[in-house]
């Protein structure tokens, strides 16, 4: 029962993993619907005895199959449309975070301040402590303050990397060469998980990403005591 309740979106930490999640819900609505219609039709279709030999059209009925699909991804398309707008959007960021991806580990460097940039590698098996989660936890992880707009550049030094993170709505590709941004607004704090989405070698899935949330005061002291 447990495995069933955990096959869903996790727990979001911003507005436009909210809207992902409403959006989702949205969509499987209107295919369930449709589900049932069909089924239902084609139940009827194998137990009803009704016969026709001569029916040769039926322009009404073809109409309106036609007419109802369109206006059904009318509904679907214009939320779409509406999230892919708001996902692409940046407005007015209070901290760029640029991140690098390497095989196989993330480099991180806060463009709006001098000379912070690390390191950011799994923690082994062998290190982990207590309530450390096993291949997930990083021995830097990436301090953002809560509550605030956060831009963030991705690219790569080597092959193509994804840097991923699901509690923020956030998956973008990071390429060799190119630089990709996106953003992202945390709600509160927290830890929050993610992984390279991208097959970018062997140790693919030993590159974790790890957030944590905190105050602005408390953000403005760690970049005070940085070294």
């Amino acid at each position: 029962m447990a495995t069933w309740f955990s096959i869903n979106f996790q727990n979001s930490n911003s507005p436009l993993m909210e809207q992902i999640i409403f959006f989702h819900d949205h969509t499987l609505m209107i295919l369930i619907m449709i589900t049932i219609l069909v089924g239902y039709l084609m139940i009827n279709l194998f137990f009803n005895k009704y016969i026709n030999r001569f029916l040769l059209e039926g322009q009404m009925i073809e109409m309106i199959w036609t007419i109802m699909p369109a206006i059904i991804l009318i509904f679907i398309a214009l939320p779409s449309l509406r999230l892919l707008y708001l996902l692409d959007e940046i407005n007015n960021p209070l901290i760029t975070l640029k991140s690098i991806g390497h095989q196989w580990y993330w480099s991180y460097e806060y463009s709006d301040f001098k000379n912070i940039s690390f390191d950011s590698y799994m923690v082994p098996s062998n290190e982990l402590k207590l309530n450390d989660f096993r291949l997930l936890e990083v021995d830097n992880r990436i301090i953002i303050p809560m509550n605030n707009q956060i831009r963030i550049l991705v690219t790569a030094s080597d092959v193509i990397h994804s840097w991923t993170v699901p509690s923020l709505g956030v998956k973008i590709d990071a390429n060799p060469g190119r630089l990709n941004q996106t953003n992202f607004f945390l709600n509160r704090p927290g830890l929050y998980f993610g992984q390279c989405s991208e097959i970018c070698g062997a140790n693919h899935s030993f590159m974790p990403i790890v957030i944590e949330s905190i105050s602005l005061n408390n953000f403005i002291k760690w970049i005070n005591n940085f070294n």
